[in-house]
């Protein structure tokens, strides 16, 4: 597997949905591919962020930029509209 083929995986390995041969060679790339590591953590935080924007308790992080947030939930409102 490459860096770009493990972008294509993401959402299913996060989703434990990759089948064990595919698992296993997202993971053994991950062992050798800082960039990926890092892509895949940069990719998680992404996620609990647009959770957690789209969540209706309001609360974030004060690090979190508004521009941000605002963003998120546009992209909320629009995928409500779909």
């Amino acid at each position: 597997m490459n860096c770009r083929e493990l972008t294509e995986f993401l959402m299913a390995y996060l989703d434990g949905e990759l089948p064990d041969d595919t698992r296993s060679s997202f993971e053994f790339h991950l062992h050798g591919c800082q960039s990926c590591v890092n892509y895949l953590e940069s990719y998680r935080a992404t996620l609990k962020l647009g959770r957690a924007a789209c969540a209706d308790d309001g609360s974030l992080p004060s690090d979190v930029p508004e521009a941000l947030v605002q963003a998120i939930l546009a992209a909320c409102k629009k995928e409500a509209r779909s």
